[in-house]
């Protein structure tokens, strides 16, 4: 089975942008040598705990710090984007790092309603995500669908692409297009086993796979005893309780729990349903039953723990438990 990593380049309350950079260069080059297979970042706006917003430019300066992991968007929110500007850029990345490069696609806005505005995009932009996808594949296949418009770089580069999502819609438009498919079960589980059904059902193979793929989310704390572990956890549901719920006000860890508690709380926390904490054998026995229960051929893992000692011990217990290295 293989492991990647989903970086969401968090930045902590003791930290600047650039430490969480930092932090995400640092913990690639382990996770290249401990053996995991892709590591994705995913694009957010106006969220003041999350830097991978210019996810492109993200990837390219963690690609300069790696030479062999697989880099890419989970994802790219295509609605936000020319398709054109996209393949370029995604194409500038493929020439740079050949081989190494992955491009997930989302319909999502990645954001609130006054930022998509100031993305000079509309709540409608979406319903042209099906076709955006058609003509971001023509420009880095070898044959354009616009006529006499070509992404260079991006042609004839052939970037893997993913569809993200975490409804039947992405299921469905992923199987029709003969495409990977990428379920965001780590924050929205609810749709997991309708959706990887439904694309297994629906799946029709492409020039880019012959056969259906899914990769699941699932968020991961392991560390060297179960009440650590647990206690990470906490920490980890605060904060994004705080973040998300919150709305940037600081909290005292009595008013988080106090937040978790709400009614909006208890959304924050169903919203990690799917989620592996516990030591090392613990985790492994979750992750194998989370498999066969998502019916996955690849995990993508979120590590959500707020230190980042722990952060990286908690990916390397799972490099341990499940021998990467050898694989």
């Amino acid at each position: 089975m293989p492991l990647s990593i989903l970086d969401l380049a968090s930045i902590a309350d003791d930290e600047t942008v650039r430490d969480s950079f930092a932090a995400s260069a640092n913990m690639a080059q382990y996770a290249e040598k401990w053996g995991y297979r892709r590591i994705w970042y995913a694009e957010h706006h106006n969220m003041k705990s999350i830097a991978s917003s210019a996810t492109s430019v993200l990837i390219g300066h963690i690609a300069a710090h790696t030479s062999t992991i697989r880099l890419g968007a989970g994802g790219i929110m295509l609605p936000n984007h020319s398709p054109l500007v996209i393949a370029e850029q995604f194409g500038t990345l493929a020439t740079l790092h050949p081989g190494r490069i992955d491009l997930g696609l989302g319909r999502a806005p990645g954001t609130d309603q006054k930022t998509l505005r100031a993305l000079r995009r509309t709540p409608a932009s979406a319903d042209s995500f099906p076709h955006d996808v058609l003509e971001l594949q023509g420009y880095l296949s070898d044959q354009s669908v616009i006529p006499d418009v070509e992404a260079t770089p991006g042609k004839g580069t052939h970037v893997p692409l993913y569809i993200l999502g975490s409804s039947l819609f992405g299921a469905r438009l992923a199987a029709a297009l003969g495409l990977p498919y990428a379920f965001a079960s780590h924050f929205a589980p609810d749709a997991l086993e309708a959706a990887v059904s439904a694309y297994r059902r629906e799946f029709q193979p492409s020039p880019q796979l012959e056969h259906p793929y899914v990769i699941a989310g699932v968020n991961v704390i392991a560390a060297d005893s179960k009440s650590e572990a647990i206690r990470l956890f906490e920490d980890a549901q605060r904060f994004r309780a705080t973040r998300l719920v919150g709305r940037g006000r600081t909290f005292t860890q009595e008013e988080a729990d106090l937040l978790l508690d709400s009614p909006a709380g208890q959304q924050v926390r169903q919203m990690g349903r799917y989620s592996a904490v516990g030591t090392a054998s613990e985790v492994k026995r979750y992750l194998d039953e989370f498999t066969g229960h998502a019916d996955a051929d690849e995990l993508i893992l979120l590590s959500a723990a707020t230190d980042r000692a722990a952060w990286l011990r908690s990916l390397e217990i799972v490099s341990e438990i499940s021998e990467l290295r050898e694989k």
